[in-house]
């Protein structure tokens, strides 16, 4: 219980709360677990309530009337999913499936609904996530229609670096084919790109982890999108 007190409390909906209050959170909460490759929602299921991560990695996709694959986010331990369907009582607009072995906790739209109407607090974090995410789609949608693909993935580099509070080098937690659809690209155009910006020294890599040796010309990367001899 104490396990998953904590994790609740450092997820960002729930920051700040009394430990009474988190405990009634708690209770409402619905442990599920999912295997690899596991669907946990589709793009059109009720949105009958959201998700927050225990363990694990959850991907959140759309599929195009063509079968491609669009990763919009990848989520891990302590974040929320799935809430937007919550609140404008609609279906999930797009799917969930677990990329590992995961565990989750499931938070019913009608209990936690009647949670904030008792708890005002809750409700405007809960305000200030979705905002955040809003932010951070909008920035997503900008990427994939304005940078090409060296933009995106030296943007990417940059996020997971403050993302995970390293200095100079980051790990990635995901499938190079996964953090292709992510970026909106194929694994041979991705495999490319870190070839080329391993060239022009700006990042070494050792499997999935990736030092970043020229942190201000990936910003620059970032900022222009595109670099010479690595088009998306």
């Amino acid at each position: 219980m104490k396990k998953l007190l904590d994790i609740i409390s450092n997820v960002p909906s729930f920051s700040g709360l009394p430990e009474d209050q988190l405990k009634e959170i708690r209770n409402i909460a619905l442990d599920r677990h999912f295997n690899k490759g596991e669907i946990i929602f589709s793009d059109g299921d009720e949105g009958n309530g959201f998700f927050v991560v225990v363990e694990g990695l959850v991907k959140i996709f759309k599929v195009s009337s063509e079968g491609k694959e669009q990763i919009l986010h990848i989520y891990g331990p302590g974040e929320p999913f799935g809430q937007v369907a919550v609140y404008a009582g609609r279906s999930y607009p797009a799917s969930a499936q677990a990329i590992a072995k995961s565990h989750v906790l499931f938070f019913p739209r009608t209990a936690f609904i009647n949670l904030i109407t008792r708890i005002p607090s809750l409700a405007m974090n809960m305000l200030a996530v979705l905002s955040k995410r809003l932010r951070e789609f909008t920035v997503q949608v900008e990427n994939l229609s304005l940078k090409e693909v060296p933009g995106r993935l030296a943007g990417y580099l940059l996020y997971l670096l403050d993302e995970q509070e390293s200095k100079d080098s980051v790990t990635l937690n995901i499938s190079k084919g996964q953090l292709a659809s992510l970026l909106g690209t194929i694994p041979e155009t991705l495999s490319r790109i870190f070839a080329r910006m391993t060239e022009l020294d700006l990042i070494e890599m050792d499997g999935r982890r990736i030092k970043l040796l020229n942190r201000s010309g990936l910003e620059e990367l970032a900022e222009l999108g595109r670099m010479d001899g690595a088009r998306g």
